[in-house]
Order: structure tokens, then sequence, then C-alpha cells
């Protein structure tokens, strides 16, 4: 997410139309990203929550209160920075409704982009706007939060916790929350069927690769999943189901904290974008991560979209690698160190 709906958010505040928060109140920041200037006399506590490893890092690096999961409640206002993901930004206004007391402020900003409008328009069918703002090709919205809690209660059950394919959690907001991805399967598809040892899945996700993993190799004796996602992680863990090994689970940025333990082997579907645009170097950071956390001798089996240049990367970190799959949107590597 690009800087503005940050501006986005605070403007209210800069434009008077929403009182500033005094000192000794306690303002909550759901989906907080680094970056953010407090306008001049916000002088409330803030309590930041955000699960995505590398802004929780930046902000806590910045000096800030923040948590990957929201914790606590009475605070007095509440600030909430919507992206695009819809379920997941009506989750996030619930929750700031159940934890702010009654009368406090919630305000609500995203990017005109990313669909502010239409959850404005949504909102605003709930529970009456006290105003709204557009400013930093966003909006801001706010509202008092209601005596009761029945706004919240109806966002909750328009984005319940989803069931996919009869076997994994998930919720709005995850990685392919709703089925489970192609390129995932086409890479569970081409994974050995006699996979022993140490193995690991990094950008597990909510735990997909890793359930199937386990599943089809019994050979495993340790099971580690990585990813930067909390909320994912946390799906994982009811997901994974019985397995030889006691799975364990990291929540750490893979391109910038170093992986401790050695493989024998490592699955991944790393992420090629955080913006709408491609970012091929995400999957070549997650490449050069997964050669230093191999043994000698160890098996990397990665997918990605056939188009992303990935093959120089693996020949520069590994001794030799090669296509074993591809559909018409996807392709299977395979590499040892």
């Amino acid at each position: 997410m690009s800087a503005e709906p940050l501006k986005t958010l605070f403007h209210p505040f800069e434009a008077e139309a929403v009182s500033l928060p005094r000192k000794g109140e306690r303002v909550l920041f759901l989906g907080a990203e680094p970056g953010f200037r407090l306008p001049e006399g916000f002088d409330a506590a803030l309590h930041l929550v955000q699960g995505f490893r590398p802004h929780f890092r930046a902000l806590q690096g910045a000096g800030f209160a923040v948590m990957p999961r929201l914790e606590g409640d009475g605070f007095d206002a509440a600030l909430v920075l919507a992206g695009r993901h819809r379920g997941q930004n009506e989750l996030r206004i619930a929750e700031a409704i159940e934890r702010v007391r009654p009368g406090g402020s919630i305000v609500v900003a995203g990017a005109k982009d990313d669909g502010i409008a239409s959850l404005r328009k949504r909102i605003d069918e709930l529970v009456p706007l006290d105003g709204h703002l557009p400013k930093h090709h966003g909006i801001a919205f706010w509202f008092r939060r209601p005596a009761n809690a029945a706004v919240a209660a109806a966002l909750c059950a328009a984005n319940p916790t989803l069931l996919v394919e009869g076997r994994f959690r998930t919720a709005p907001g995850m990685f392919s929350f709703d089925k489970i991805d192609a390129g995932s399967r086409l890479l569970v598809d081409n994974l050995p069927g006699d996979l022993r040892g140490n193995i690991a899945d990094f950008c597990a996700g909510w735990g997909y690769v890793a359930a199937e993993v386990a599943a089809r190799s019994p050979g495993i004796s340790a099971l580690d999943l990585y990813d930067a996602e909390f909320d994912a992680l946390e799906a994982a863990k009811g997901n994974i189901g019985n397995t030889a090994a006691e799975p364990n689970f990291f929540w750490i940025d893979l391109l910038c904290e170093p992986v401790e333990r050695r493989y024998d082997a490592i699955a991944m579907n790393p992420p090629f974008h955080r913006s709408r645009a491609a970012e091929p170097e995400i999957g070549a950071g997650m490449i050069r991560a997964a050669a230093k956390a191999l043994k000698p001798g160890g098996r990397l089996f990665m997918v990605a979209n056939r188009q992303l240049p990935y093959e120089p990367v693996l020949a520069a970190a590994f001794s030799s690698h090669a296509e074993i799959a591809r559909d018409g949107l996807f392709k299977v590597l395979a590499a040892r160190r």
C-alpha cells in the first residue's frame, strides 16, 4: 500500500472534522502500516495491530507499541486502515466496534482504487456516519461506536470463517482464502512422494502445502512452516492435521530474518507482489533464503508464474536446477544445493 491512504486516514483530524484524541486516551489502530505521521496535538497513546511481519518489525523499530493480534478493549477511539480485501476490512471495523467504548470515534480510510467508496456505503447502511472526506486519492469516513454490538455481529456474520474443501479453515484477507491456489496444487501434485528428513514449507500460508506433504510423506522427521502473515500461520496450526513429526511454526520475514534450522527439502509458493505490480525480487530473495537453509545436497521445490525469471537466480544459488512441470499459468522448479 502507498503512503497516501495513511495520509487520508489522518486528514479528518488535520481538517478539524474529528476531534484530536487527548493525552491519557487510548486509540486502537487496526491494519497499521509504517510511514504515518501523527497530526500535531494527537496526544493519545496508540495501540497498533499489524500481523504482516515486515510492517510489524518496521513499526516496532520506530518505537510504537504494536501487536500481531488484537488484545484489550475499552479503547477511546479506533483507526482502521482499509486495504483491498473487503471481507478483512469489514472484520476490522467489527473488531473496532467491539473494542471501542460506546460513543468513541471510529475513523476508516482507504484508497479509491481499493474500493473504499463501496465500503463507506456498506457501513453507512448499518450505522449512521458522522461524515466523510476525500483526500490523497482516497476517502476517510467516521462514525460513533453504537451503544450495542449488533453492527459488529452483522459484519462478522457476513464474513464467516471458511472451510475449504472440507478440511482447511481460512478467513478473509489470507492468500487464496476461498479456494486452494492453483499454483500450490500444481506444486503438491509434482512433489516426490518419498520426501524424508527435515522438511520446511516457506511461505506456508494457511497450511495447504505442508498438510499435503505431511499426508504423502510418512518418512519426514521434522516439518516446519514459515510465513510472514500471523493470522495465516495461526490458521495453519489447525489445518496441518496429524503428522509423524510435531510441526513447528515460525512467524518471520524470510527476506530479512535468518532461518536457524537446516533442511533436507523445502517446498514453497513465494509471493511475487505486494502491490498490483509484479515484484520478482521477492521470489528471488526467497530462493536465496532457501539455499542458505538447505543442507548440502538438499532440494528445493517451488512454483511460480511462468513468466517470472527465477532460473538465473536458481543457477547462481544451487548446483543444479530444472523445470519439472508446467501448465497454462505456472511452472514447478526443482533445484539441488
